[in-house]
């Protein structure tokens, strides 16, 4: 077994992405990028504010934060000269690792919001709470962002 590698580790992360804050969505996709990179199946469930994440036109960079810097570009900005992985290469990262991505019809109805005003460069399917919770797996491990 590979060094660090813990076979006692949950079979499968959930991971429910329902703020809105730059900072805290942009570790939803560090955990979950680094859960599929160690073959550990993964599915994001955006819902609420979470959901404008996955808005075209990069809504994410006007996203607040909550570190006290103004908007997501600037704190994703940072993040890029401190040699931490911006907001789009974690995001590439989940879609090229097979992190599956759901997004919440009812958050979206919520919102005002249809499949459209979604990006169109990722793979989202469209369900709910019960398709996240089907998804799930009893020895897995269910954060809630």
């Amino acid at each position: 077994m590979a060094e660090g590698l813990n076979s006692e580790r949950p079979d499968k992360l959930s991971v429910v992405v329902f703020s809105g804050d730059f900072d805290k969505v942009h570790y939803a996709l560090v955990m979950a990028s680094a859960a599929a990179a160690i073959d550990t199946p993964t599915t994001l469930f955006f819902t609420m504010d979470g959901a404008r994440t996955l808005l075209k036109g990069n809504a994410w960079a006007d996203l607040p934060t909550t570190g006290g810097i103004d908007r997501g570009a600037d704190l994703d900005a940072h993040f890029k000269e401190s040699g931490v992985a911006d907001f789009e290469t974690l995001l590439t990262a989940c879609r090229d690792l097979g992190v599956r991505i759901l997004v919440c019809e009812m958050g979206l109805k919520a919102l005002g919001l249809k499949r459209e005003d979604l990006r169109t460069d990722l793979k989202i399917d469209l369900g709910g709470v019960v398709t996240f919770l089907n998804d799930a797996s009893k020895t897995g491990a269910m954060i809630f962002v």
